[in-house]
């Protein structure tokens, strides 16, 4: 009867034992997960403020005249783009490295999806257009009669260059960020429905129109 309960105890102690190094090891890897995330949050952020800073020490003046960043409506967006991303990706840093982070929720993993998403597109535009302005300064277009420009603004032209470089990988990282909350997302959480009583109103209007 004493071996028994002996043994009884000795169960009891080893399944509560295993059952703390499994939480042990499970906040462990939710710690290691907070910290890569962080990371990949928070490199952008350099990369940004590199692109928005040599952007907007880009100007040039010679014998054929100044040229400027400002002076392009697509260099302007891609500062602007630049500086909200770098904002953005400091914050969204801050908020994954909590311990006990809110991103752990469902609604606020779903803002983080959607803003992760909104950002990515944000910063590609930026790219986008600023890479078909600078094209055009390397190449012209005799069509639109457009000159190439970078004939006689070569300096501007390679610091346009480098900050649009900056920015691509800028954009990559986005990318990154956005796959990353979608699989936290949509391994975690379901997608929502709509309750019984939503459902029946659409139903009811759907018909009704018909």
């Amino acid at each position: 009867m004493e071996k028994s309960k002996v043994s009884g105890t000795m169960m009891g102690m080893n399944s509560s034992s295993a059952a703390a190094n499994r939480e042990e090891l499970q906040d462990q890897a939710a710690g290691s997960m907070r910290t890569a995330e962080s990371i990949l949050r928070l490199v952008p952020v350099g990369l940004c403020v590199s692109a928005l800073v040599v952007m907007l020490k880009n100007s040039q003046t010679n014998d054929f005249g100044s040229l400027s960043y400002s002076d392009l409506a697509a260099f302007r967006y891609l500062v602007h783009a630049n500086g909200i991303c770098a904002g953005y990706a400091l914050l969204s840093a801050v908020v994954v490295a909590m311990p006990r982070s809110p991103a752990t929720t469902a609604g606020s993993a779903w803002t983080f999806f959607f803003l992760d998403q909104v950002f990515t597109y944000l910063i590609l535009a930026a790219a986008s257009v600023s890479a078909e302005v600078l094209y055009l300064a390397y190449k012209g277009d005799l069509d639109i009669t457009w000159s190439a420009a970078c004939g006689s603004f070569g300096g501007f032209c390679h610091k346009a260059t480098a900050s649009l470089v900056l920015t691509f990988i800028v954009v990559l990282f986005f990318i990154s960020i956005s796959l990353v909350s979608s699989y936290k997302l949509f391994s975690r959480f379901d997608a929502p429905v709509l309750s019984c009583s939503a459902a029946a109103a659409k139903g009811g209007l759907e018909i009704a129109a018909f």
